[in-house]
């Protein structure tokens, strides 16, 4: 036996460690994720398999690349698995992960109004992961509406207005540990994008907003490679599901496999300015008809006939839009 070789220590390799190197190893030695090493990969971070230096470099390394279609397919698979959510029927999965913060979150409404004409709509996000900004579970609980915070919840939601919120820490408290992880590393992670595709309840129709636009392909490929039955991806104001009735909307839609892009036309021909401060007050007043605000009402109707032509994609824009005004204008004004 070399002499040499009676000195040398074996050391183990953390089962992560492989996945790291993957992502790290150089600009010619790394490479993205196959869409079956990533499932792997997130299914041991969901177990709690990952150590936390790994999982920080595993989420930084993600971020600096930025995903692939087949990561963040191979991701919200995993996190599929992990949920087991139970079998409760939904029409409408539509995702809020951003928070607003330049605009009032007219959007929920629209939803709102969806659950009004009959659709059950299930939304999910999360708060508090980025300063400065209203997230929609707030605005749930100042309307008086109950925030879900199990499935039996939801489904009790959902049976009595066709509608429910449940936040991501009631649906994955491990997802919603990560994507808080934001305020230790600076950045937002892939947990903020795959949140958006994880429809929990597999809904037939999925809404979901995007900031960046780059993350708009992203988006419908993903959804294609996880044979997601619609998808309508959009770059929404603020990176909510919410048409800025300012300007002229694309969304990028996955039907059956079939991946297009349909234009939605601006409403107004002139810019608004922007508000002065964002009052939860405001938006109630004009639900109740107490007051006009010609930009949220646009936004509010525009965002319902987009989510209307989500669900029935048969509609044209005019009919989806007709449907959406009719039940704005019947709305109970004294349901807030």
């Amino acid at each position: 036996m070399n002499s040499h070789e009676n000195i040398r220590q074996s050391v183990s390799e953390h089962p992560f460690a492989q996945y790291v190197r993957i992502l790290g190893k150089g600009k010619k030695g790394s490479r993205s994720f196959t869409q079956e090493e990533a499932t792997d990969a997130m299914g041991m971070i969901l177990r709690d398999e990952a150590e936390p230096i790994q999982l920080g470099a595993f989420l930084m390394l993600i971020r600096v690349k930025e995903e692939s279609p087949e990561e963040l397919a191979g991701f919200v698979s995993a996190v599929k698995e992990h949920l087991n959510a139970p079998d409760i029927y939904v029409d409408l999965d539509w995702s809020s992960y951003a928070g607003k913060r330049r605009h009032l979150p007219w959007f929920i409404f629209s939803a709102l109004l969806v659950a009004q004409l009959g659709h059950r709509v299930f939304m999910h996000g999360a708060s508090g992961h980025t300063n400065n900004r209203i997230y929609t579970e707030t605005i749930i609980s100042k309307l008086g509406l109950d925030v879900a915070h199990s499935w039996a919840d939801c489904k009790n939601a959902l049976e009595q207005s066709n509608f429910c919120y449940m936040p991501l820490k009631s649906i994955s408290p491990k997802l919603a540990e990560l994507i808080d992880l934001r305020s230790t590393l600076g950045l937002r992670s892939p947990v903020h994008s795959l949140s958006r595709l994880i429809n929990p309840l597999n809904a037939a129709s999925i809404l979901q907003g995007v900031f960046h636009p780059p993350y708009l392909s992203l988006h419908q490929e993903a959804a294609r490679l996880l044979n997601y039955k619609r998808t309508v991806t959009m770059k929404g104001e603020g990176g909510e599901v919410e048409r800025n009735p300012d300007n002229a909307c694309i969304t990028y839609d996955c039907n059956e496999g079939e991946l297009t892009t349909e234009e939605w036309p601006a409403t107004f021909a002139r810019r608004h300015t922007k508000p002065a401060e964002l009052s939860f007050d405001d938006m109630l007043k004009v639900w109740r008809g107490d007051a006009k605000n010609e930009y949220g009402e646009a936004a509010i109707i525009d965002t319902a006939a987009l989510a209307l032509k989500t669900i029935n994609p048969a509609l044209t824009q005019q009919e989806a839009t007709e449907e959406a005004n009719h039940a704005w204008s019947s709305r109970d004004l004294m349901r807030f």
